[in-house]
């Protein structure tokens, strides 16, 4: 199946967001990732894990930007994974909620829900052949 549809600006425009951040949460999991997370709440911290997280924000948050000029081919392999990172975050965030995490962990589950509704809704678009 050959990609000819045209990828909107607006999508182009999500990507550059979802870059930023990424890094935002991403540059204090790795460089400081006790000292984040006891800011937001957490009591104990896992700074390997933390780092582990930042990482794969790194790399999905700086692919969002270095791939907001490609075809509508490379955007659909793109939002997979944003659709499958964001879905497992969301129901690994459920559970640690469901556990006891601070309070502040309902605001990240939002985010990360809010972002695969996002990818989930261009995904289907995009996937939809150009008319």
């Amino acid at each position: 199946m050959e990609q000819t549809q045209e990828v909107p600006k607006a999508l182009r425009t999500w990507f550059v967001i979802h870059f930023w951040a990424d890094i935002l949460f991403a540059l204090p999991l790795l460089v400081a990732p006790d000292a984040f997370l006891r800011l937001l709440g957490w009591e104990m911290t896992d700074p390997f894990t933390a780092r582990l997280v930042g990482a794969a924000l790194i790399g999905i948050g700086v692919e969002s930007l270095l791939g907001r000029n490609a075809t509508a081919k490379s955007f659909l392999t793109m939002l997979r994974l944003k659709i499958l990172w964001s879905g497992t975050a969301v129901l690994g965030i459920l559970a640690s909620m469901l556990q006891g995490a601070p309070p502040l962990g309902w605001a990240i589950f939002g985010i990360f829900v809010a972002f695969n509704g996002l990818w989930s809704y261009w995904y289907l678009r995009l996937s939809r052949p150009a008319q």
